[in-house]
């Protein structure tokens, strides 16, 4: 039915269209964010004095008259700030997008976006048939993409605030204990634990064979590797019992058979052991997601999470916004009897699980 131009509300009208207009900016500097991460503009930008577009393209080894269009663009976004022609990062801004290897990396976002929309023509049509679209055929940007997205949170909260929040297992780790990191894609979680409690002996897992090459190759460049090992399995059948400490980040939500994962990970944890359980944050209903979190969180469920529980004949599809509630239950359902969140983040929640 199409609307009565009699019964439009101007000013409601035109608060719509200037959303519109702002989701658009952001859907198009998507690409100049990306642009920035591939090419090192951000990385210049913060490691030198203000700088004119063509100082910058120098620095860079870039063409000036696309510098000059780029840096407009994201000066529109805020994203860099100008002065007298020449443009710089604020300390805010070179903390949020020029290291990779930070604590906040957002360029690592805008990448897993422009990944994912390249599967959208699939999407479209499995809205049709409800077919899936498993995880190992998305672009091949959609891992790189997912680990720059995630991988930043980890690094500034994993060793310095979650595993101290569980009981006893940071006393385990320094000691000596066996790890399994479900799910782990390409390693930085097993990567950074590692690094953190050398005594400790960590496997990861995860069903996509592409992730475990690049994960195995990264722990050995970054010195871990005498200490990780990883293979290709399913979260369902992943190998070893007796395991002290147990891992899922940001993937029980994708799987098709969370049940069944989470009740194998009890039947391979140790009597004494523990299940760290990090998932996107989230309300247990719908109306406590409508937010910007769970704007971003319902969106790459739509093209990732869903998809890839549908790829695998699920007993549920949890997408991203599970919520704790939903979360209790499935590990209830495996046998565990101790349950808890035990920090969160604007963007993840830590669960603890016990047998």
């Amino acid at each position: 039915m199409t609307a009565d131009p009699a019964a439009i509300d101007e000013t409601k009208l035109n608060e719509f269209l200037g959303q519109f207009v702002a989701d658009l900016g952001a859907t198009a500097n998507a690409a100049m964010v990306v642009i920035g991460h591939r090419l090192g503009l951000y990385r210049a930008l913060a490691d030198a004095p203000p700088l004119t577009p063509a100082g910058l393209a120098e620095r860079t080894g870039t063409t000036p008259r696309y510098v000059t269009e780029w840096l407009a663009a994201q000066a529109a976004s805020g994203y860099v700030t100008v002065t007298d022609g020449k443009f710089t990062l604020t300390p805010e801004q070179a903390f949020a997008l020029a290291d990779p290897s930070g604590a906040l990396y957002m360029p690592g976002a805008f990448l897993l976006a422009l990944a994912s929309l390249k599967a959208e023509p699939r999407i479209s049509e499995a809205f049709r048939t409800g077919a899936g679209l498993a995880w190992h055929d998305q672009d091949n940007e959609v891992f790189e993409g997912c680990e720059q997205f995630f991988a930043p949170g980890y690094r500034a909260s994993l060793v310095q605030s979650w595993i101290p929040a569980l009981d006893g297992v940071e006393a385990k780790l320094r000691a000596g204990a066996r790890v399994a990191d479900v799910g782990c894609g390409y390693g930085a979680s097993t990567q950074i634990m590692a690094a953190a409690y050398p005594a400790s002996r960590f496997t990861g897992y995860d069903y996509h064979a592409q992730s475990i090459e690049h994960a195995t190759k990264a722990a050995a460049n970054a010195g871990v590797g005498d200490r990780v090992r990883f293979a290709v399995a399913p979260a369902d059948g992943f190998g070893g019992t007796g395991y002290d400490f147990i891992t899922t980040f940001d993937c029980l939500h994708d799987m098709g058979h969370p049940v069944g994962a989470a009740r194998h990970i009890r039947e391979a944890l140790a009597a004494d052991g523990t299940w760290m359980i990090v998932e996107p944050i989230a309300a247990d209903e719908l109306a406590g997601n409508l937010n910007p979190v769970g704007r971003v969180y319902y969106a790459f469920s739509t093209l990732l999470c869903v998809p890839n529980a549908l790829a695998q004949e699920p007993e549920a599809v949890l997408g991203a916004q599970a919520g704790e509630a939903r979360l209790r239950e499935i590990a209830t359902q495996a046998g565990f009897t101790r349950f808890r969140r035990v920090a969160e983040t604007p963007v993840n929640m830590v669960l603890e699980a016990r047998p």
